[in-house]
């Protein structure tokens, strides 16, 4: 792999959600990523035996961490790695003999990366959760929704990847930095309840202020507001409209061929309701496409919604290569992009234990890595 990660080494234990996700990033931007698979599977499997393009780009090692020969070979790992990725509950590391005292015995510039939802330590730490638990107790969830019904429950990307694995990644690659100065790794504590509750600072900034109102879809940028929201189209299509600032707004209205002398005030909230049904009824006489014709070059933030299915072929990702193909199947293309160290195309996950190829490459070769088990002076 090329990128700017090239020659770094990640060990990945088997986990879902978060920390591929995180190994898939890192590999991604060059990262020498080894999987360490269960033999006894576990976990959530929605692959129906497809390839599961989450574990793209690294090799993959099957073992069982409780036969002492497959711990020595993922100790063996660990003497050259420079991370090491977990997503097990609190103390089951420890437990398998491979918690952070343990790597660290054998190589103290180990930067340790823990992926929990709770975190490592308080009273909720070793229970179960899921993205929407961990957004609950953030108010996250509570701001997601329409005003007077129950929260929406979001796509997991707020709690599992916004507030799980980018900052897991954030958190490595800070660590990473510092070991340039004190030449020892550390363990990083990636919560995604501390991570979402930091994606949501810019609500607590607006609370502050008192800019944000505790009921849930009456803000600015919560749909609240008629000129931030999604509207139907004549053939069951959305277009999303984001046109806050004034001079967007104005070009809303001339794509709309609306008068703003005679159209309900948006600066007077008891107006937002009609200023809202105009707008329904204005978006429902066209389709979605029509639409994005009218507002193509334009600045009024106004874009179709597009499906999943549509977003391969969209003219401008696909010149962008924001969607690429990777072995016959659409996947996300890595990010960001880097003007001397670009990314390789991402190749498909393979199933296949890559043991002796990685203890080959990694263990055999690490003579030619000074100081990987010793700190720098």
């Amino acid at each position: 792999m090329t990128g700017p990660l090239h020659g770094l080494r990640v060990v990945e234990l088997a986990a879902i959600g978060p920390v591929p996700h995180a190994a898939m990033i890192l590999a991604g931007l060059g990262a020498d990523v080894v999987h360490v698979a269960r033999k006894q599977g576990g976990g959530l499997d929605l692959s129906g035996g497809k390839p599961d393009f989450l574990f793209r780009n690294r090799r993959t090692i099957i073992t069982d961490l409780r036969d002492p020969d497959d711990h020595a070979v993922i100790l063996d790992l660990v003497q050259t790695a420079d991370v090491l990725l977990e997503g097990m509950r609190p103390g089951t590391a420890e437990r398998l003999g491979l918690g952070p005292d343990d790597c660290a015995a054998v190589n103290p510039r180990l930067i340790y990366g823990r992926m929990t939802g709770w975190g490592q330590t308080g009273e909720l730490a070793p229970l179960a959760g899921h993205d929407l638990n961990y957004i609950s107790m953030t108010g996250v969830l509570d701001a997601i929704g329409r005003p007077g019904e129950k929260p929406t429950v979001p796509l997991n990307m707020i709690g599992d990847f916004g507030g799980g694995s980018m900052f897991l990644i954030a958190g490595v690659l800070a660590a990473l930095f510092e070991r340039e100065r004190s030449g020892l790794g550390q363990v990083v504590d990636a919560a995604m309840v501390d991570g979402a509750s930091a994606l949501a600072q810019a609500l607590w900034a607006l609370r502050g202020y008192g800019a944000w109102k505790p009921r849930r879809g009456s803000n600015l940028i919560d749909g609240g507001t008629p000129y931030y929201d999604t509207y139907e189209c004549a053939d069951g299509g959305y277009v999303a409209v984001g046109s806050i600032e004034p001079p967007f707004y104005a070009a809303l209205l001339r794509g709309l061929e609306l008068d703003p002398q005679t159209i309900p005030d948006r600066s007077d909230e008891a107006m937002w309701p009609a200023l809202r049904d105009l707008f329904t009824e204005t978006f429902r006489r066209r389709t979605r496409d029509e639409w994005a014709v009218v507002f193509a070059g334009t600045d009024a933030c106004v874009t179709p919604v597009l499906t999943l299915d549509e977003v391969a072929g969209d003219s401008y990702l696909r010149a962008r290569g924001t969607v690429i193909d990777v072995g016959g199947v659409p996947q996300a293309a890595p990010a960001p992009r880097f003007s001397r160290t670009p990314t390789d195309v991402p190749s498909p996950p393979s199933p296949h234990d890559q043991r002796a190829a990685v203890l080959r490459d990694w263990v055999r070769t690490s003579a030619g890595r000074p100081s990987d088990s010793a700190p720098r002076p």
